[in-house]
């Protein structure tokens, strides 16, 4: 059992709970989900790499992040976790997912809203967030894990 790569999981599991494919809190697969942990090390990296460069996409977008070092000290004093071997965009998706409430100025975190979204909330902006990394992450399943129609059991694939 390897104990450097971490899970991803952040405690609210769509995909057991509520039969989701793709977890609306982790954005893994239901299927790695359930074998996570039977997984090699390079297995959970692949997938962890696969999240980080779809969450980055997402977030660089919309913000900028300028001081990571502040942004490591406004987590760790939020106490949002966060796992250092992972892009800076997902430590601040991470805050974003369980802070922005408590969130009066992104500076202070070393981060800012770009112009073209400054007109949102925080709260506004993370939930278009999700909504996006999550059609995503549907998308990428669709198309890298579907399997393709069968015509010969109708048309399903």
């Amino acid at each position: 059992m390897d104990l450097s790569i971490k899970t991803p999981c952040i405690g609210v599991c769509s995909t057991t709970s509520l039969g989701d494919a793709v977890c609306r809190g982790c954005k893994r697969y239901a299927f790695e989900v359930i074998h996570w942990n039977s997984y090699a090390p390079e297995a959970k990296a692949s997938v962890l790499n696969r999240i980080e460069k779809l969450v980055t996409q997402i977030l660089e977008n919309k913000l900028q992040i300028f001081s990571e070092t502040d942004l490591m000290r406004g987590l760790e004093q939020a106490r949002v976790p966060f796992d250092q071997n992972l892009s800076p965009w997902c430590w601040l998706h991470n805050l974003l997912r369980k802070h922005h409430e408590q969130i009066t100025d992104l500076n202070e975190y070393g981060a800012c809203v770009l112009p073209k979204f400054s007109h949102l909330t925080l709260a506004q902006l993370s939930g278009q967030i999700e909504k996006e990394l999550l059609v995503l992450c549907e998308a990428h399943l669709d198309r890298y894990y579907k399997l393709p129609s069968d015509p010969c059991n109708g048309g399903t694939g």
